[in-house]
């Protein structure tokens, strides 16, 4: 089959765009959820007390450092040099279009400015301020969302019991009443959703540690949806997504890859995805680790995620002090030079028509907000001099992204194979545009 007529090539593309709505979701959350695949990337803040030991946010599991030892930490937790302002235009010369950061981590300290304990950076530190109202307000200037990660686990909190896999080297006595636990987590999460204005949505974790227990995830979702009607759900839980949520969630790997051994749920098809990923080897400020990812590693994880229907979640971990170490400032301002001129085949698309192959991924756009209807190839691997396109598409112009002459295309048994000329390539990603000549570009 070939095509050639506008509505053969709007009906192949349409056949690939498969808003991910749930029936059940409200009309607000459906839009929030458009909103949320269109975003395409997305900035992690992992930040609390532990960065004061440099060694990442398990510091108090992994070194076994009892609650009594551990509660040292907060009154030396002074960062003078965090500015909120300095964060928000980091996020927006980086491209991301929401932020996502730790309001409560694993060791139960809270980074907000919580009526239900003592035990946060408002009550218990010297900096004596909610550094999470700053960075809300600084971020609406700058138009960028603003999502919350949320720790069910708690590895401080009395009530927290019995406890799971972790936390067993906190010197925690051995009772509590997991009622009042679950009532303060919820009592927090309400915090959350109405002392902050306008949220993106709550980014859960720690499920993982205690799966039989009774969460009460339902009650929990249902008073952030009532609270917040555009705010998204999500749960790094690790398994399929629970009624309620708003979009998956895969850490450390692309949607249907698990090389960190966790992610072995299926990717559903009625959810927006998302891939969160450190940019060196941890998520909290680590002062040993220098394993940074390359500015090409990244933008290809980024288009590998967009090629796979996904956001990019990005990670940095700010030192004690409230400085974003320039090992990270320099390779998000480096993604978001690379944004301005490729943005248009990641941002607002879609996984594509063709699967991820050797050489790369596609992304595709239905050509709304009055851009042409596109198919991107994104050409990953240097060594792609030329690739095979199915017959659906032999008829279609390939033009690298910026230029103007259409590639060479030589038929091959009822497919095209495209010559990728020197000139071609791009740093990172070559991006080769189709388009029916019908349309043209």
């Amino acid at each position: 089959m070939r095509i050639g007529r506008p509505a053969a090539w709007l009906c192949l593309l349409l056949a690939g765009f498969v808003p991910a709505r749930a029936d059940d979701a409200a009309p607000q959350t459906a839009d929030a959820r458009t909103w949320f695949e269109n975003a395409k990337f997305g900035l992690f803040i992992h930040w609390g007390v532990y960065s004061l030991l440099g060694k990442g946010e398990w510091v108090m599991e992994t070194d076994k450092i009892p609650i009594a030892e551990y509660r040292k930490l907060p009154p030396q937790f002074n960062p003078v040099k965090f500015d909120a302002e300095d964060w928000a235009r980091l996020a927006k010369a980086a491209g991301v279009r929401y932020v996502t950061i730790t309001s409560k981590h694993h060791d139960g300290f809270c980074m907000f400015d919580s009526k239900l304990t003592d035990y946060d950076v408002v009550d218990a530190s010297p900096y004596g301020k909610d550094p999470l109202k700053a960075l809300a307000e600084a971020l609406r200037k700058q138009h960028i969302k603003l999502f919350f990660y949320y720790s069910l686990l708690d590895w401080h909190h009395p009530d927290f019991y019995p406890l799971g896999k972790s936390g067993h080297q906190a010197g925690r006595e051995k009772k509590g009443e997991w009622e009042k636990y679950v009532a303060y987590y919820q009592g927090q999460v309400r915090e959350l959703c109405t002392n902050y204005g306008e949220i993106g949505g709550i980014w859960f974790d720690g499920w993982w540690d205690r799966p039989e227990a009774a969460w009460d995830l339902e009650g929990t979702y249902k008073l952030i949806h009532e609270l917040q009607p555009g705010a998204l759900v999500g749960n790094n839980h690790h398994v399929a997504p629970f009624p309620g949520e708003d979009f998956q969630m895969f850490e450390q790997d692309l949607p249907g890859e698990n090389s960190a051994g966790f992610n072995k749920a299926g990717v559903t098809t009625a959810l927006p995805l998302e891939t969160c990923l450190t940019m060196n080897q941890s998520w909290g400020y680590n002062a040993t680790d220098d394993h940074y990812k390359s500015p090409e590693q990244i933008i290809q994880a980024l288009v590998g995620a967009a090629g796979r229907g996904a956001n990019l979640l990005l990670n940095v971990g700010p030192k004690p002090d409230g400085a974003i170490g320039p090992e990270f400032t320099e390779r998000l301002l480096t993604v978001g030079r690379w944004l301005e001129s490729n943005g248009e085949a990641v941002y607002g698309t879609r996984r594509g028509p063709i699967p991820p192959q050797w050489w790369g991924v596609t992304t595709l756009r239905t050509g709304r907000d009055g851009k042409a209807p596109a198919i991107y190839l994104h050409l990953l691997k240097p060594d792609a001099h030329s690739i095979m396109l199915p017959e659906e598409l032999v008829e279609y112009d390939a033009i690298p992204l910026g230029k103007a002459t259409p590639l060479e295309r030589d038929p091959e048994h009822g497919r095209t194979k495209l010559e990728i000329p020197v000139d071609g390539r791009a740093p990172y990603d070559a991006i080769i545009v189709l388009s029916p000549p019908a349309l043209g570009r």
